[in-house]
């Protein structure tokens, strides 16, 4: 799905960059200087619109995303511009329109800028008349970190230790951990960052799509490589499998990827073949694409990452529209079973969110009797 939207996100950058240096053309000086240098003009238009590039020093889906919105929002201005001209049966001499369009743009992609950096605490509370041990058990959330494009090492363990001040039960890690683009560096250190994790039953992990790198030998570590880091520093990773975390069991599924790459995954039935239904149980599932199987299997929460909660708008719609995911983010209750998305800790590739937040997540499950 991401991939045909960046595809139609590059084709619509390149149409719209020359409707943009079309609208650029429009201002006062460039008339004035068309009149007399007509062929300079343009270049300085053509100009103008490529500041735009110092977007490239971040990444070229930054740079689309700029090019994008900035299109949408002048085409948007435009037609309001030409909807004022027929009210009032003349032109404007100066070119609002266009004026508005940049203003507006720095504006959004402002916000979005700083929703993708600035990592928000969303939390829930549970119920459940499961024997918890405890009165209450608190589970931290991260998924979707993508080491690089948003946090590095250093950033992902400053989290860590806002997750640490929360004292939780058990830390989950729900998929790309890392991805194409992390380093090495980043991913050792954002290990030990969850190695220094004080969690009373510790720190649960699973593989996302990105996890295992879809390129082979393009980042400087290998699958392997992050399983020995993450094993050095005492996290637990489950494939098809679960562990007791107090009287709390955790199951970790194999991402549906796995399918794509030849291999499998286990269905839930399996999973819960032997489980001890008196027992709390949550799984960890990367995508949130199983909902029905999960929630017949009689699991009492399911959490999940993947979708970034839309990251830029109306990406997420659009995946629901096709059936990529049952949801895109927040809470959710299927016959007994709660799930829970997060719109993610950072994100892939784009360093703006416009349709979501970053975030972790806690998670209280209140023992009722």
């Amino acid at each position: 799905m991401w991939i045909i939207i960046f595809l139609l996100m590059l084709i619509m950058s390149v149409g719209g960059a020359v409707y943009l240096v079309r609208g650029i053309h429009r201002f006062s000086f460039l008339q004035q200087l068309h009149e007399s240098r007509p062929k300079l003009s343009w270049i300085v238009a053509i100009g103008l619109l490529a500041l735009t590039g110092v977007f490239l020093f971040v990444n070229v889906w930054a740079l689309i995303i700029v090019l994008m919105h900035l299109f949408v929002f002048w085409l948007g201005c435009d037609i309001v511009a030409w909807f004022v001209k027929r009210v009032r049966g003349e032109a404007p001499k100066k070119n609002y329109a266009g004026a508005a369009a940049v203003c507006i743009t720095a504006l959004y992609l402002g916000i979005g800028w700083f929703l993708a950096h600035h990592v928000f605490i969303t939390d829930y509370q549970l119920t459940t008349t499961k024997d918890l041990g405890q009165d209450s058990y608190r589970i931290a959330l991260i998924a979707d970190s993508h080491l690089g494009i948003i946090l590095d090492g250093e950033k992902f363990a400053e989290q860590m230790e806002r997750i640490n001040a929360e004292n939780p039960d058990v830390v989950v890690v729900a998929g790309d951990f890392v991805d194409d683009d992390s380093c090495r560096s980043d991913m050792v250190r954002s290990c030990q960052a969850l190695g220094e994790l004080n969690a009373k039953y510790g720190v649960y992990f699973i593989f996302g799509n990105h996890d295992k790198g879809y390129y082979e030998g393009y980042r400087d570590f290998k699958t392997d490589d992050l399983r020995q880091e993450l094993a050095k520093n005492g996290v637990t990773i489950l494939e098809d499998e679960s562990a007791l975390a107090g009287n709390v069991r955790i199951i970790g599924r194999q991402d549906k990827s796995e399918e794509q790459r030849g291999g499998s995954r286990e269905a839930m039935a399996s999973l819960m073949s032997e489980a001890d239904y008196s027992q709390y149980t949550v799984v960890l599932d990367h995508q949130p694409n199983a909902y029905d199987e999960e929630a017949q299997s009689g699991v009492d929460l399911v959490l999940s990452g993947h979708t970034h909660g839309g990251h830029i708008f109306p990406a997420g719609q659009i995946g629901l529209a096709i059936g990529a995911n049952d949801r895109v983010y927040g809470y959710e209750k299927r016959l007994n079973t709660d799930f829970i998305v997060t719109s993610g800790i950072s994100g892939w590739a784009i360093p703006f969110k416009t349709g979501t937040i970053s975030e972790y997540v806690i998670i209280d499950v209140n023992s009722v009797h």
